[in-house]
């Protein structure tokens, strides 16, 4: 980690003093914890601070001290008071959906990413794609900053790390992650606990949805390729949000000889706006992928937002991961 640039967020950070915290759009729980994180460490440096998310927080995540901070996007929020905005978890600025369009007075931007295709958009960045999260750069700040860890900090933390490694499954778990929860494990966090509330609390009606979606799996290119869609209409009636992606990708791409797996999803909030999620077993790196459609992401687990059919842009998509394959 370049700790040139930990020192100028640093700088930035006791610099201002009224903050606007925000990550990307649809955030889950790196994104999330981070920001809760971020949060935490500036309170306890005596700024005021207020989260601001285009999107909802997904039930699971309910259970997270601070959790009530966080709010959602509104025209309304344009006349909060700040000095600085902080995009978390986030590899372009567009990302955050209209949040930083609350920035009109080109207020400075701290960026605190860990995405490969990240666009150092900031006015101050801490990018480093080697980083298991966005939380562990938070994490580092502590550190650097000398601002004491708590038990509720160390709990967000956690679930930031835990939750985009895969419970520490991915290749972006190193012997430094490790070394980090074992720090946070000090401070008698309930991981059991934290992993049921994220991954074992799926109400029921969301567990039909699931077993419909999941009953849809397709295979191609000799089952290298494992994908499905969700059509808008398989979500018009859900009332929760509880974000089922994660568990779909986490089936598909334990298919045997699946080397990217594949999820379509119909924006309901847009007509004709298409979510495709890529994760890979490492083959294939899928950011560069993304990055074709205008998204991107990391080697192994990249996104986009695309405008279009849902037929149509699956077939681009795929034809795109064809070419790419091992």
């Amino acid at each position: 980690m370049n700790k040139s640039s930990l020192r100028k967020v640093a700088v930035a950070i006791k610099k201002h003093k009224r903050f606007i915290i925000t990550a990307h759009t649809s955030p889950e729980g790196d994104a999330i914890g981070a920001e809760l994180a971020f949060f935490h460490l500036l309170k306890k440096l005596g700024k005021s601070a207020v989260i601001i998310n285009e999107d909802p927080t997904p039930v699971e995540y309910n259970f997270l001290p601070g959790k009530d901070k966080i709010k959602v996007y509104k025209p309304g929020l344009n006349s909060i008071d700040f000095d600085c905005l902080a995009v978390l978890d986030c590899s372009d600025l567009s990302r955050t959906g209209q949040v930083h369009k609350l920035n009109k007075y080109n207020k400075p931007v701290i960026n605190i990413d860990h995405h490969i295709s990240n666009s150092n958009f900031g006015d101050v960045n801490l990018v480093c794609a080697e980083a298991s999260s966005a939380s562990e750069l938070v994490y580092s700040l502590y550190k650097h900053m000398r601002v004491p860890i708590d038990k509720d900090s160390a709990l967000l933390l956690y679930v930031g790390i835990m939750t985009d490694t895969g419970s520490f499954r991915y290749s972006n778990t190193t012997s430094f992650t490790h070394n980090i929860v074992g720090e946070l494990m000090r401070f008698g966090i309930d991981i059991r606990q934290a992993y049921k509330n994220i991954y074992e609390n799926i109400p029921l009606i969301d567990a039909q949805l699931l077993i419909k979606i999941l009953s849809g799996v397709h295979i191609t290119a000799g089952g290298r390729i494992a994908w499905c869609s969700v059509p808008a209409k398989l979500l018009r009636n859900k009332k929760l949000s509880f974000d089922l992606s994660d568990h779909i990708l986490s089936f598909i791409r334990s298919i045997k000889d699946a080397q990217v797996a594949a999820l379509f999803r119909e924006n309901l909030g847009t007509k004709k706006e298409i979510r495709f999620n890529l994760r890979s077993n490492g083959q294939v790196d899928v950011n560069k992928i993304a990055k074709v459609f205008g998204g991107g992401g990391h080697k192994t687990a990249s996104g986009c937002t695309l405008a279009g059919e849902l037929s149509l842009v699956r077939r681009k998509v795929i034809a795109r991961i064809q070419e790419n394959l091992k």
